[in-house]
């Protein structure tokens, strides 16, 4: 176990804190990702400020971390950018800080993730950012910048302060894990985000920046199907609001909206097999029932309902 001089509970406490207020939002993607394996700790991925600063949860992130799980977040908007751009740079030419700063690109938060490595966020707007638009613009800041290239795009999860990094390749020389640290928290757009969406726009549209379906086949990129099906589940807050949900119910919503958004009926099936909890469950036969389901999802159906029983 890693030794903990100094930074318990509370400092955790009040890193996450500021590590929030520099970064305000309504809901945040958590992942806990092994730092051998790569693999990331099942559960729940989705928080809200306050789970985030209840000492309980936060008492269970400290027990992952010392595990060997480091802790990333994200603002989560759905399938769209929360408005803030992330630039990881690992290794920063000097004053980079205040050059951005001069550019009038000053960041909200900036986190030293190891001594030398730095992660720094840059708030460029108040509404959502389609994503295309929010990975040209963490590409361009990448590269004026010095930042990683692999790190920049529209939902790139950076670290949450007051954790260490548990990669072996940032140990101390000591063998320690560094902990991840607060540098600067200022809550505001930056003042030139407006010019900086407008040259973003004029810059051709990144590949891969969103899900995007093709017009024949049924391969769907699993991490993507789950991020379709689960961001529905949070906006209809279907866990707060049925405690055991019929997920068949379920599918049926998911599908109605995917084809409102005229994905292909066979990409519709191939994000609920991905996605769905347990699939199949009990469904002796699965293609007939994705048959059925979207037979249903293409006739009148509504959305979940404001009450009621799933």
């Amino acid at each position: 176990m890693t030794p903990d001089p100094g930074h318990g509970l509370t400092s955790a406490l009040r890193a996450i804190r500021r590590q929030l207020a520099a970064m305000p939002h309504d809901l945040y993607l958590l992942r806990l990702i092994h730092c051998h394996t790569r693999r990331p700790l099942p559960g729940r991925r989705l928080w809200t400020p306050d789970e985030l600063l209840d000492p309980r949860r936060v008492r269970f992130l400290r027990i992952r971390n010392r595990e060997g799980f480091d802790i990333y977040i994200h603002p989560d908007n759905f399938d769209q950018n929360a408005g803030y751009i992330l630039l990881d740079v690992d290794h920063p030419a000097p004053r980079v800080l205040d050059c951005m700063r001069r550019n009038g690109h000053h960041p909200c938060l900036v986190l030293e993730t190891s001594p030398g490595r730095l992660q720094a966020w840059v708030h460029v707007c108040t509404a959502s950012l389609e994503p295309g638009l929010a990975t040209a613009i963490a590409r361009h800041l990448a590269l004026t910048y010095g930042g990683d290239p692999a790190s920049a795009d529209w939902r790139h999860l950076g670290r949450l302060a007051g954790f260490t990094n548990r990669k072996p390749a940032r140990r101390t020389l000591l063998g320690f894990a560094p902990w991840v640290k607060v540098l600067h928290a200022r809550a505001g757009l930056a003042p030139r985000a407006g010019d900086l969406i407008e040259y973003a726009r004029t810059l051709p549209a990144p590949r891969n920046s969103a899900l995007v379906f093709p017009e024949h086949g049924t391969h769907v990129n699993p991490a993507e199907a789950r991020i379709l099906y689960h961001n529905c589940v949070r906006r209809w807050a279907i866990a707060q609001r049925f405690p055991s949900p019929d997920w068949s119910i379920v599918d049926l919503w998911v599908a109605r909206h995917l084809l409102a958004r005229s994905l292909p009926a066979a990409q519709v099936a191939a994000v609920l097999r991905c996605a769905s909890p347990h699939f199949p469950r009990r469904h002796g036969d699965p293609d007939d029932y994705l048959r059925r389901t979207l037979r249903r999802a293409s006739a009148t159906f509504p959305f979940p309902p404001s009450g009621g029983a799933v």
